[in-house]
């Protein structure tokens, strides 16, 4: 039956439940959906909007498993309707419909399961799915048919066609290449793999696996000891291998942008977690290409092309979407964002349209493996075949072939049946398990591999190619009973991993999965007879070939195409509108501001984050390269960076390829990588128009200078991904987007808190610019010939690949020696615009820009010099290490100039003899920024928006640190490594969803704890009590991806089963405890109204006025306070980290009956991210014991981890915020008599 329930006018929560439900049950549901009351009727008039009835939602499975840890049995389904008077009504058709009235049917499907068909006619199957196969797969499978003496089955064809397509087996790219009647020596893969093979580097595993892995540091890993029980985190050195990946999913992007984008995220994270025998992600990159938003008529640039009857959605709502897609699964997963780009492009070259109406959007990211983990074990016949994850949907069907063709080719039903499902806190879940499989001394997992594109049909027969395998249909976990057998085991439903394991070990692999509330599943086991077969109770067996037929052996794909010799129109250029041009490239989405990206996405989370976009006082999106640390020793780490160029592309391919890797090298080149360049390997993503004229040549050429300039840089290309069928169809009429090639880099970095930063520096100083390109200015595939809506023929390039790898390796060595204050590579903007954005950070000071040695060299045009993008970089060098500077430069043959100084005045001058141009360079701030301003109002409403845009510029982050603070680790008696435990013991604890456990235990850890892991199913099964330990800490993150309220579902465990609720009753009657919940942990504390039981009138966490995510690195003031974690910095103000949605605090009875400790600097948005009262931020107990607030001290805890932290004080191994934690140590100490082992 379906049970109503109705809070407000306008929201209504469907409930599927197999019985009437008791007084008791309505009180526990009442509460839960935040007062909503029942309603006696078994159906709602009124129009609503809702999710299709089809697709059970994500919320929906969190929501039922909310009621399950509250002891409500019997509910299979959620769903929420919100009333609507619209006519017609806005939805979004992709995921919702609208229904007239609720009933009982609002879940009812009207299809039954459809049986297994066998196929007689491959090529008319072919055509009525979809299923992208060629003439030459069709033959292959009709032979295949009769060689078998049977009709292949609807699931042997399918999976064949998603196994096979051009999205997993990347034909285009091993296929043979016709140009000009010529056919080519070399496919593009083994172009490629030649740079792997010339430069191998410290090369691990390249091609073979979902990540590449070159060899990494040593590392101390924290970890608890034993990960199927509570037990206590310790730390030990681990050698490691480091990985890289970057993916692309463009496709589902550009149909149902926030779901294509989030399942992009997730499935890249899955290729990490996947790689080797496990591997485990740290942070992630994003890219976004769409054509132009068209929100602000003065740019006439978007006037040239008029814009397309578009098919899905708008270029606004992609960028929109796109990004809360992938920003929300990496929040909620607990992967931080710390590097990325954005390009909005189109263009008409006679007649020619070129724009990103199928977009780009790329996911990558970095992280690292135990080194004995890097190669996958060999399964042998007998073992067991285990799938973690949540159920199967139909979803995203036939995902894989529908992204390796024209988006429009097909009709809307195909396409919208590739539309996928995320659930990130299911993805979490699993990754708990992988991660707590890989930390184990002996990981158990023999080999591994996600669930993406062709869903179990992809995954299961890579994980048994060796050995064949026999999976049982009935053990595969269904959410839908319509779906037939072809979509049971082809659907594409995320957050899945299938691995393969000994029989003996999956009792242990149980027993964590239990834990972290993990799905498992025993699907199947390896065979050793080489087939490939998914069977039924009832012998049914809709697939069963060979494994060697499964992946086929159809002739190679042959691309055949001529050159087109592209001549761009030129264009020229006045110096008189120097200012004009300036104002329009700072105007673009790829120059301008990136707030609007970063203001909504994690990029503290791991507490390992040493390098993100945000920098400087007023922490602007500034930064081209990240960093995170491997530990949290704060030494060893990675770096990436991402470089693009596609409008050079369009004009010539092949300098295209070296504008990309040089953007990318000139990114990432502030970071001091382990031995130079040569630490560096490449992810090379391709996206291009394919089979249309010219197209399939021009990818030759731009793949082969790609393969060439890496070769000759002493680099290798060792990832990377293709989506070769990046045309939109109109009907008849069709825009090609620009071709693309992303390249993602990373190496290992020795140093992270060595990264130069990109902010100028107030320190007397000069300014160079070190040439990296060799060849003559050229404003070719400018931002600025974008504002002209030209291309441009003369693009710049690298002359001398030798000459590149000189200057980045002496750049290197000035980084490694401190020798430069600041760096900023030259890209899109040109010079001007690296300048600009160097003082942007700033609230003071300006620049004096003498160009006398570019025209002294030669180069006496200003518009060029200005805005021209051939790879340079820009370094500020203190006056008293010039000499030394010019020295080292000279000795290695780098060209460098002297271009100017910093100057007092507010202002960027720009000198040529005597002449002279003077920008405000606020003025150009915030030109800069209203581009973010217009796309911000998209996602935090006009006035949110408008409030940011006014107000960033006057809320800096300041610090007032006591001149006594000493920031020594050792004057507090601490250290990085410890040996033994004190004694002293703390206990974090999380619910599933909770992401910020790991830095909470260190920070707890290095201040002197005994650190135990509790997990909420232990203290629900009565496995931990919480006696033994003094102080407890809720922490941060998305428990239950935040369903029906922030923590509620939390709370809900802890209210209503009895063993958690007696462990912290019992915890909070003692005298001798101290608590802290952060974030997730804050909002748990106030709803369990731990912090003011006796208020009549209990507060309660919202909502940010904001209605969105948010991200900063802030200013807060400690208040003076009783509190025994905060008193004793009383009066401090400090940067910290907030990441939260739902942080404003309502105090019904009035701030000032509240015991505040915590308050932030600034009383308006964004200053104050949620517009909590008096710009509350924490608030403690009136005997000072239990503090709860939303900031994130536990990733402040070290200079590296800030955004922005005093230059006077760069000597400091700790902030101000371990005081925190050894103040709780310290009073635990005197009230217990603990006292610490010697």
């Amino acid at each position: 039956m379906i049970v109503f329930f109705k809070k407000g006018a306008g929201l209504v929560t469907a409930l599927e439940i197999d019985h009437a439900p008791s007084e008791l049950e309505k009180e526990k549901l009442q509460w839960l959906l935040d007062g909503a009351r029942p309603l006696s009727g078994t159906s709602v008039k009124g129009t609503f909007i809702g999710p299709r009835r089809e697709m059970v939602t994500p919320w929906s499975t969190n929501a039922v498993e909310i009621t399950q840890n509250m002891g409500l049995s019997g509910i299979t389904r959620m769903e929420q309707y919100r009333l609507t008077r619209e006519n017609p009504p806005r939805h979004d058709k992709m995921l919702e419909r609208v229904y007239e009235g609720l009933n009982q049917s609002v879940f009812k499907v009207s299809r039954k399961a459809e049986p297994i068909e066998h196929i007689e006619d491959i090529h008319e199957y072919n055509l009525r799915e979809g299923l992208a196969l060629s003439p030459e797969e069709e033959a292959y499978l009709t032979d295949l048919a009769k060689r078998l003496g049977r009709p292949l089955t609807d699931s042997e064809v399918f999976g064949f066609s998603q196994v096979n397509s051009e999205h997993c087996r990347h034909k285009i790219f091993n296929g043979r290449f016709i140009i000009d009647g010529e056919e080519k020596e070399m496919s593009l893969f083994k172009m490629i793999k030649k740079t792997s093979q010339e430069n191998p580097g410290r090369l691990v595993s390249a091609y073979k696996d979902n990540v590449a892995f070159v060899e990494g540091p040593e590392i101390d890993l924290f970890y608890p000891e034993n990960p199927d029980r509570p037990d206590y985190f310790t730390s030990s050195p681990v050698k490691t291998v480091l990985s890289l990946k970057a993916e692309t999913h463009n496709f589902p992007t550009t149909v149902e942008p926030f779901n294509g984008a989030a399942t992009g995220s997730g499935g890249e994270i899955r290729d990490r977690l996947g790689g080797g025998r496990a591997s485990l992600p740290l942070a992630g990159t994003a890219v976004y290409m769409t054509s132009y938003p068209r929100l602000d008529p003065r740019r006439r640039w978007e006037m040239m092309m008029d814009p397309r009857v578009w098919l899905y959605q708008t270029p606004t709502d992609i960028l929109i979407k796109a990004s809360n897609g992938a920003s929300d699964f990496g929040n909620k997963f607990g992967q931080p964002l710390i590097c990325g780009s954005v390009l909005t492009f189109e263009h008409d070259e006679k007649g020619q349209l070129y724009a990103y109406d199928k977009v780009i959007m790329l996911a990558g990211g970095v992280g690292f493996a135990k080194a004995d983990h890097a190669i996958k074990g060999t399964p042998e016949p007998g073992q067991t075949v285990v799938l973690l994850g949540g159920d199967n949907y139909r979803i995203g069907m036939g995902g894989g072939a529908v992204s390796s063709v024209a988006t429009g080719q097909y009709d809307n039903a195909i396409e919208l049946n590739a539309v996928q499902r995320a659930n990130p806190e299911m993805q979490k879940r699993v990754s708990n398990v992988i991660r707590a499989l890989s930390e184990s001394p002996e990981n158990p997992i023999v080999s591994i591999h996600d669930h993406g594109a062709g869903g179990h049909l992809n995954a299961l027969s890579e994980l048994v190619e060796e050995t064949g395998g026999h999976i049982d249909m009935d053990a595969l976990p269904v959410g839908d009973p319509t779906l037939s057998a072809k979509e049971i085991i082809g659907n594409e439903s995320q957050e899945r991993m299938g691995m393969v394991m000994k029989k003996e070990d999956v009792e242990f692999v149980g027993r964590v999965a239990d834990r972290e509330r993990s799905p498992m599943y025993c699907i199947g086991e390896t065979t050793g007879d080489h087939r490939f077969v998914f069977e039924d109770s009832k012998g049914r067996k809709p697939m069963n070939l060979e494994m060697t037929d499964m992946f086929g052996n159809p002739p190679k794909t042959i691309m055949r195409d001529i050159t087109v010799e592209r001549e761009m129109t030129s264009f020229s250029t006045d110096e008189a509108k120097i200012e004009e041009y300036l104002r329009d490239v700072l105007s673009l989405e790829a120059v301008a501001s990136k707030d609007w990206l970063t203001n909504k996405v994690d990029r503290s989370i791991t507490g390992k984050i040493a390098r993100q976009q945000c920098q400087g006082e007023l922490q602007l999106p500034l930064s081209d390269c990240g960093v995170v640390a491997l530990d949290f020793n704060g030494k060893k780490g990675i770096a990436t960076s991402i470089g693009h160029a596609p409008q050079g592309a369009l004009a010539d391919s092949a300098k295209g390829s070296v504008l990309a890797i040089a953007e990318a090298l000139t990114n990432i080149v502030g970071a001091p990588l382990r031995d130079g360049l040569s630490a560096v390997s490449l992810s090379a993503n391709w996206m291009w128009p394919c089979r249309n004229e010219g197209e399939d040549a021009a990818l030759y050429r731009a793949v082969k200078s790609c393969s060439d300039f890496a070769c000759a840089l002493g680099i290798n290309i060792p990832t990377g991904k293709d989506s070769l069928s990046m045309t939109q169809k109109y009907g008849d009429k069709k825009v090609l987007a620009p071709g693309t090639v992303i390249i993602s880099a990373a190496g290992e970095v020795t140093e992270v808190r060595k990264t130069v930063t990109p902010v100028l520096q107030h320190k007397k100083s000069h300014l160079y610019y070190i040439d990296f390109s060799a060849s003559p200015l050229a404003l070719g595939g400018s931002a600025l010939a974008q504002t002209m809506g030209r291309v441009g023929s003369d693009v710049p390039t690298v002359a001398d690949p030798d000459y590149f790898k000189t200057v980045f390796n002496t750049v290197q060595k000035l980084v490694s020696r401190n020798a430069l204050l600041a760096a900023h590579d030259v890209s899109a903007g040109g010079l001007v615009t690296t300048l600009l954005e160097m003082a942007f950070a700033n609230v003071s000071g300006g620049i004096d820009l003498d160009v006398s040695a570019f025209v002294e060299a030669g180069e006496t045009d200003l518009v060029k010099i200005l805005f021209a993008e051939n790879p340079a970089l820009v370094v500020q060098v203190a006056d008293s290490k010039t000499e030394s500077f010019e020295k080292t430069l000279s000795e290695a043959g780098v060209r460098y100039l002297p271009i100017g100084a910093p100057s007092g005045e507010r202002l960027l001058t720009v000198s040529r003899g005597d002449d002279m141009l003077m920008f405000g360079i606020d003025h150009m701030r915030d030109i800069w920024a209203y581009p973010s301003y217009l796309l911000d109002i998209e996602q935090s409403g006009e006035k949110c928006a408008a409030q940011r845009f006014e107000n960033f510029r006057k809320q800096p982050v300041r610090y007032r640190i006591p001149a006594s603070f000493d920031g020594s680790l050792a004057s507090r008696g601490l250290s990085i490594t410890r040996n033994g435990r004190s004694g002293v013991r703390a206990a974090i604890i999380r619910e599933k969803g909770v992401n910020g456990d790991r830095e909470m235990a260190y920070s707890l850890y290095l201040a002197g704890f005994d650190v135990k892991d509790v997990h909420m199913t232990d203290l629900m099964s009565g496995r931990e009590t919480l006696e033994d330990v003094n102080i407890i800490v809720f922490c941060g993150g998305f428990s239950n991806s935040d369903v029906l309220g922030s923590a509620k579902g939390w709370a809900g465990a802890f209210l209503w089963n009895e063993n958690a609720k007696r462990a912290l009753d019992n915890f909070y009657k003692r005298e001798d405890t101290l608590s802290l919940g952060v974030c997730n942990g804050c909002q748990l504390m106030i709803e369990l109204n731990l912090i003011a039981p006796e208020h009549p009138k209990r507060a309660a966490m919202r909502h940010n006025v904001s209605h969105k995510f948010e991200s900063n690195f802030i200013g807060v003031t400690v208040e003076p306070s009783n509190s025994v974690m905060l008193g004793s910095l009383a009066g401090d103000k400090l940067g910290i980290w907030v990441a939260h949605g739902e942080g404003r605090f309502e105090l019904p009875m009035g701030t000032g009956a509240y015991n505040v400790a915590l308050r932030y600097n600034y009383a308006s948005y964004p200053g104050n991210p949620n517009g909590s009262p008096s710009a509350v931020a924490g608030i403690c107990s009136a005997d000072g014991r239990h503090l709860a607030m939303m900031p994130h001290l536990e990733r402040t805890i070290f200079p590296w981890q800030t955004g922005y932290y005093p230059s006077t004080r760069r000597g400091d191994d700790v902030t101000p915020w371990i005081d925190a934690f050894v103040n709780a140590r310290r009073w635990i100490e005197e009230h217990t008599q603990v006292k610490k082992n010697s």
